[in-house]
């Protein structure tokens, strides 16, 4: 039960990958990560169960197909009885980390890491729910645009409503603003990224009522507070889901969910959706892998355009398994003009009424045409 990590190499449609690496030679549980994109370093978070169950950190330094670590940190002598989640504010250049603080009443804490070569620190932690809350691994993100931390988590103090908080860091602490309700019933397994394209948090979750929806809502900054849309079902659910995960594609500009279902011998499965306005939709759910799945989790690699998602394959002895996920796109010929259609499609074709978009200068890259002279 150590803790380890495992570098990834995603070439076309495939992912290769080098040797694990021991972060933690103890029994290792509630871990999360992120990448600090100012100092190039990876960052984990965990509970320590060979020390006392305290809440920890430590940094990694990715070198070819390996990685390597720094000494541990501690971010909190207490214990955190649910799984941390990790975000990097890459306005101020820090690492937030949020956890459930199970020897403080169970209250949702953050605290603000500082990475300086391979080691990090931690400020004060800070209480941001004075109630028991639950959260999952990718229950945090950061709202570039407004240079704010959100996280989405279960209120235990308020009937398990799924919930939403907006956090500003300053120096080595974090300040939160007035918490937001996003589903107004029980609800567990939150989740959440942020739509660089269109500027909003998008969050998952569960619904508890029957059936128990996969469901999203679409969350809007504004200041030091958040306002959803409508929630939006991905597909409804007779049985529970466990470790969902979400990412979002800047390149095909949508987010790709990916989860366990339940109704359907727990296959491992995915649904692609698109924000508009304070709305999102979803494509029919598709299956990823045609096993007993669980524990799923999605990246994005913005060097080749492709997420990676990462499952505990059931049947097949458990073992740590990927799967890499490719969006199709028009192949286009370099050199050539491209036009849109009157019906919102793209080819050479320049027959009236298309309005020229400009030339193709890779095959997925279009130098767009100055109109304003």
């Amino acid at each position: 039960d150590h803790g380890k990590a495992i570098v990834g190499t995603v070439s076309g449609s495939s992912v290769s990958y080098g040797t694990a690496v021991t972060f933690n030679a103890a029994t290792t549980t509630r871990i999360s990560g992120t990448f600090d994109s100012d100092s190039n370093k990876v960052v984990i978070a965990y509970r320590d169960d060979g020390d006392s169950n305290k809440t920890k950190a430590i940094v990694g330094t990715v070198s070819g197909t390996s990685i390597s670590f720094g000494s541990d940190a501690t971010i909190t002598t207490n214990a955190t009885g649910n799984p941390t989640s990790t975000t990097f504010d890459s306005n101020s250049n820090k690492v937030v980390v949020f956890y459930r603080d199970d020897d403080n009443s169970e209250y949702g804490t953050a605290a603000v890491g500082t990475v300086s070569g391979t080691s990090i620190s931690f400020g004060t932690p800070v209480v941001f729910e004075s109630a028991t809350i639950g959260i999952i691994q990718s229950s945090s993100t950061f709202d570039s645009s407004n240079n704010k931390t959100v996280v989405a988590y279960r209120d235990v103090g308020n009937s398990s409503h799924g919930t939403a908080i907006v956090g500003t860091v300053s120096g080595t602490s974090i300040s939160f603003g007035t918490a937001a309700v996003f589903h107004a019933a029980s609800t567990e397994e939150t989740f959440c990224t942020f739509d660089s394209g269109n500027n909003k948090v998008v969050v998952g979750y569960r619904d508890n009522a029957a059936p128990k929806a996969v469901a999203s809502s679409v969350g809007t900054v504004s200041g030091t507070s958040i306002s959803f849309g409508a929630e939006s079902t991905v597909q409804s659910l007779s049985l529970y889901i466990s470790n969902p995960s979400i990412a979002y594609s800047p390149d095909v500009g949508k987010v790709v969910l990916v989860y366990m279902d339940a109704d359907n011998s727990s296959y491992g499965t995915y649904a692609v959706g698109e924000v508009s306005g304070t709305n999102i939709t979803y494509e029919t759910p598709a299956v990823f892998a045609a096993a007993a799945t669980e524990d799923c989790g999605i990246a994005y690699d913005t060097n080749e355009d492709r997420f990676v998602v990462s499952f505990k394959d059931a049947a097949n002895s458990n073992y740590g398994t990927s799967v890499v996920l490719t969006f199709s796109s028009i192949a286009l010929t370099i050199g050539s003009d491209y036009y849109v259609q009157e019906d919102g499609t793209i080819s050479t074709t320049s027959t009236s009424p298309a309005q020229l978009i400009g030339k193709a200068i890779k095959t997925n890259q279009i130098n767009i045409k100055d109109y304003t002279g």
